[in-house]
């Protein structure tokens, strides 16, 4: 009270500023106060005495405090602005007594450091490690004088009465300015962290700081801050500033200079009191208030580098090479649509003007222009001769059933159905022609294209505008929330949140990987391009029909392109929220890139199904409300696999927390039994399901009566008449998937693997892959074959998908671990200083999912001269 009062005195007294004289009075009379309150106040008339020592570098002090004395440690030092030199503070308690408390506060010119020995760090749960040997870096506060003598004082203080024993050394920090392209290595420890300055060199604008151990425990924390004072080095206030990360073995950070007006910042490595972060064993001790536990010897040693990032000119070149690679599919795809018109062109002057042809010539008629594909148009229509006589050709060799042609010239209404009238009986009822005509023991297209065109097209075309309306609801939440990631890791700095590759991640304005958004670029590229063949060849049969082209209408494989137009579509959006993922890689929105993937795997297989059963074929509200259940089942999963022990568990007596743990262990220890055994039981079901609507061509019934029917007909053909199976093609295709599917959900019943959205993934694609060998086999045993283009594609095809497989594997980080254990994986760019190994495993994949489109849109181009009533159905 006496102070303010006479600090209003004088503020009203005079006008101009107190005298000189009278602030560092009043810093003492201030700082008298402050030592007697923290004495705890003592009676009137106590004294304490206060000791100050002139200190030097390098000098252990030896000494004891109690509460009857304090001890004032008085250093200097010289401090150059072109030179900064690190000051470290070490101290040791000899006393074992934990309730001896020594308070050390350091006071700099601009900074206070205070802590106390023993340390008590506290760590999961509030568990208390207490830590006799202390060591602290001093906070270097920058200078504008070429050359100033600073003076920093060290007091050591206590309220115990008995006399605690300590050891006090302060030094100064060898190599406390890193080095470009210099290793430094160096110890830590919870109660010992260190940190040390960088300073960008001219010319350089973004840095990378790597920081390698050879021990995975105990964890540790890597952090950036600017140059200012206090220096949050301690386990509970690491992450206060600056930007940070856990790490075992490895950590990287990638520095810019605009984040540091300064140009400098400091590099703070610090050792946690617990290894649970980094994916650690977590200890149990029984939880009793205020109990020490002795943390054991947590020292690591580790090395520090920072070497320079990519300047802009490999951004430039990244960005160009990525380019090139997709434009050059755009141009190949130019010049094979030129060659092809031009062998058009030439075609139709020949049927124009036979009179040109040579008598050999003559003699033979010539092949279709269709049978080249579709990416030219053809302007005549050619005469039903020729179509006899090539349909004829080729009678030997499609079908494995002894039946002739004996007129492709008939009227179109006869040619609708290759079914003759003695096949079946005449019914009004359409539904009893369908039961008939579907349960024949040999189908051709014919048989399953029966419904009108028009009706079919418009079915077809509901799966491109239902995939663009899902891709548009889906997309924009998408975009935002990864936005919004984006910011909260630029700026809560937690590089915890987001699983780059550290070593091989480039920033480019808010974005901490521009590399791996950048490398999705073809998938939507490639997409494109396949939505403009797809158009072109759309284009190109809708003339045809016009024209009442006899091969269009008849022949061939029933061309509907809705499909197609929703696989590029999917490609497409695959590229856009493979981007949003790789904003911020984790494993809550994993589903982003995983979901348009199970999406083009349904759509291939649908496609797939459709070319020889356009009739029958899912709606597009089936087939997505089946997707659709796909990815929920996917979200159940990913949620089920990463429920952490920890997550769960609460603060109990010892006896209730042995319950709570056996609890959790049992629930979310490596999965959920009950997720599990719910989702096998629905594949196999569904397996089952499937097979049965596959094998019969959707002419069954699901209702009470199924499981007697069932039983009647595995007694009356298996058992009472022993014979085998009708359709003796789709029950080897079905076996096989049976078998397939079954040994996957054993597999994850039984191993429960972490990632299960890739295992879903896989699930898919292996039934994708065991469609398309049987499609491929079934053509070749049918006398078809595979034309020069299809036969390019498949091959091209196949090596990328080996080559992009490769690099998939790699595993530069994952997610089912600790984002420290991630770490472990990261790997330096191998591809222009700019890609790392998932960057070419986007490249690759988007070439070959392009690929595999172009192989199911040209692998039946040699039907497209034959009758439909001579191409089978299996």
């Amino acid at each position: 009270m006496l102070l303010r009062n006479y600090w209003k005195s004088r503020h009203k007294n005079g006008r101009g500023p107190a005298p000189c004289w009278i602030r560092p009075g009043l810093a003492a009379v201030l700082w008298f106060c402050v030592t007697q309150l923290g004495s705890g106040g003592g009676a009137v008339g106590e004294t304490k005495s206060v000791v100050q020592k002139d200190a030097e570098f390098d000098v252990t002090y030896n000494d004891t405090v109690t509460s009857e004395n304090q001890t004032i440690y008085a250093f200097n030092h010289t401090v150059s602005r072109n030179k900064t030199e690190g000051v470290r503070l070490s101290v040791d308690v000899l006393s074992q007594d934990l309730d001896s408390t020594i308070l050390f506060v350091v006071r700099q010119k601009q900074a206070v450091l205070s802590f106390q020995v023993p340390l008590i760090l506290r760590g999961l749960y509030q568990r208390k490690y207490p830590y006799n040997h202390v060591g602290r870096t001093l906070c270097q506060p920058p200078t504008r004088a070429a050359s100033e003598t600073q003076y920093f004082f060290v007091d050591v203080s206590t309220l115990s009465s008995q006399g605690t024993n300590y050891q006090l050394r302060v030094s100064r920090v060898e190599s406390f300015t890193l080095q470009t392209d210099k290793k430094f290595s160096f110890t830590a420890s919870p109660s010992q962290p260190q940190y040390f300055k960088y300073v960008f060199p001219d010319g350089v604008d973004t840095v990378i700081v790597k920081v390698n151990s050879d021990m995975t425990f105990p964890c540790s924390v890597m952090s950036i801050q600017d140059i200012q004072c206090p220096v949050y080095d301690l386990d509970n206030n690491v992450a206060f500033i600056g930007m940070y990360q856990t790490m075992t073995k490895k950590g990287a950070i990638t520095v810019q200079r605009k984040d540091f007006p300064s140009n400098s910042f400091y590099v703070v490595v610090v050792v946690k009191t617990e290894d649970e972060a980094c994916g650690g064993p977590l200890r149990f001790y029984p939880l009793r208030p205020d109990e020490l536990i002795d943390a054991g010897n947590r020292s690591k040693v580790l090395d520090v580098v920072v070497t320079p990032a990519i300047n802009s000119k490999v951004y430039v070149m990244g960005m160009l090479f990525c380019l090139g690679i997709f434009f050059s599919f755009y141009l190949l795809t130019f010049l094979m649509a030129c060659v092809e018109n031009k062998r058009m062109n030439k075609k139709r002057e020949l049927f124009q003007n036979p009179s040109d042809m040579s008598p050999a010539e003559t003699g033979k008629t010539p092949a279709s222009p269709y049978e080249y594909g579709s990416f030219a148009d053809n302007g005549s229509t050619l005469s039903s001769e020729a179509i006899t006589d090539s349909a004829t050709s080729t009678d030997n060799n499609y079908g494995y059933m002894e039946r002739s042609l004996d007129s492709v010239g008939r009227s179109r209404q006869e040619s609708l159905s290759s079914v003759e009238e003695d096949d079946y009986d005449t019914l009004d009822d359409i539904n009893s022609d369908k039961n008939i005509v579907r349960t024949k023991k040999f189908l051709c297209v014919a048989d399953l294209a029966r419904k009108d065109k028009r009706v079919l097209s418009k079915k077809y075309q509901i799966y491109f505008w239902n995939i663009a309306t899902i891709a548009v609801f889906y997309a924009l939440p998408v975009i935002q929330l990864v936005i919004t990631y984006q910011t909260v890791v630029n700026v809560t700095g937690n590089q915890d949140i987001c699983y780059y590759n550290f070593l091989c991640a480039h920033p480019l304005g808010a974005l901490s990987a521009f590399n791996n958004i950048l490398s999705n670029l073809g998938y939507v590229m490639l997409g494109l391009l396949f939505l403009l063949i797809v158009l072109k060849r759309d284009i190109v049969h809708n003339r045809a029909l016009v024209r009442n082209d006899l091969n269009a209408l008849e022949c061939g494989i029933p061309k509907h392109f809705g499909l197609f137009y929703a696989m590029g579509t999917a490609l497409m959006m695959e590229g856009l929220l493979s981007a949003c993922y790789h904003v911020c890689p984790n494993y809550t929105n994993f589903q982003f890139d995983t979901s348009f993937m199970y999406m083009i795997a349904g759509l291939c297989m649908l496609k797939l199904y459709q070319k020889r059963h356009p009739d029958i074929n899912a709606s597009a509200y089936t087939a997505y409300a089946c997707l659709a259940a796909v990815i929920f089942f996917s979200v159940l999963g990913v949620v089920s696999s990463h429920h952490k022990l920890d997550k769960a568990l609460v603060i109990f007596s010892a006896q209730d927390k042995l319950l709570v743990v056996l609890f959790c262990l049992q629930v979310f220890g490596k999965g959920n039994t009950v997720f599990w055994i719910i989702f096998s039981v629905i594949h196999i079901l569904a397996t089952l399901l499937l097979s049965t609507q596959l094998y019969y061509m959707g002419r069954w019934r699901l209702d009470s009566g199924v499981l007697r029917r069932m039983v009647y007909i595995i007694y009356t053909d298996s058992i009472r008449q022993c014979s085998g199976p009708m359709y003796i093609d789709r029950m080897v295709l079905l076996v096989m998937g049976n078998i397939v599917n079954w040994s996957l959900a054993a597999y994850g019943l039984i191993e429960r693997p972490n990632d299960f959205a890739s295992y879903l993934l896989a699930i898919a694609i292996c039934n994708l892959l065991l469609y398309f060998a049987f499609y491929i086999i079934m053509k070749l045993r049918s006398g078809e074959r595979i034309q020069c283009l299809a036969l390019v594609c498949i091959l091209f095809t196949a090596v990328i998908w080996g080559f992009a497989l490769y690099f998939f594997f790699q595993g530069l980080s994952t997610w089912q671990k600790t984002p420290a254990e991630s770490r472990e994986h990261n790997r330096d760019c191998i591809l222009l200083s700019f890609f790392d190994d998932h960057d070419i495993w986007h490249f690759l994949s988007s070439i070959a999912m392009f690929g595999s489109f172009l192989v199911l849109l040209t692998m039946d181009d040699d039907l497209d001269t034959v009758q439909r009533d001579k191409i089978y159905v299996f």
